[in-house]
């Protein structure tokens, strides 16, 4: 079984508001980068996105490591979260829908085809990957966002 490993981060302005995210798959030595964005999302949106377009690059079952600086995402997996809402019909221990149901779901199901291991990254601490893929997922925002050009500003008489 292929060994990958996919970094993974989402970002949003204003959260709601313009969203990002990247995905950077290695193996062996071929890295391939997956970014994208919705123009009114949230960032928990974005994390998950992230993963998921991520798997969704593998063409075959692999062994896959995640690295992702989002506890909502790591401790849903870690903490055996993902697998109880399912349990139970997709509902928290307060009985209440889980948020983001359309794209937990659709994690589950990949993650179904791949052996997964997830790992926590500290945010911003240097970690060459994760901070990449901030930026690009950062980048992504901006496509949703108009920008002023420099120098240029509005005046009323």
């Amino acid at each position: 079984m292929k060994e990958v490993i996919l970094y993974t981060d989402g970002a949003c302005s204003y959260n709601p508001g313009p969203g990002g995210y990247a995905a950077i798959l290695r193996y062996r030595n071929v890295e391939r980068v997956i970014t994208g964005g919705e123009a009114e999302t949230t960032n928990n949106r974005m994390e998950l996105l992230a993963v998921i377009v991520g798997l969704k690059a593998l063409k075959e079952p692999c062994s896959v490591t995640v690295y992702s600086d989002s506890a909502y995402v790591v401790n849903a997996f870690e903490m055996g979260w993902l697998n109880s809402w399912a349990n139970n019909g997709w509902r928290t221990a307060d009985k209440k829908e889980v948020k983001n149901v359309e794209l937990w779901r659709e994690l589950y199901d990949l993650c179904g085809s791949h052996l997964i291991k997830f790992n926590k990254v500290k945010g911003h601490a240097g970690d060459e990957l994760n901070n990449r893929c901030d930026a690009l997922a950062r980048a992504e925002i901006s496509k949703f966002t108009p920008s002023v050009p420099t120098g240029s500003r509005s005046t009323e008489g």
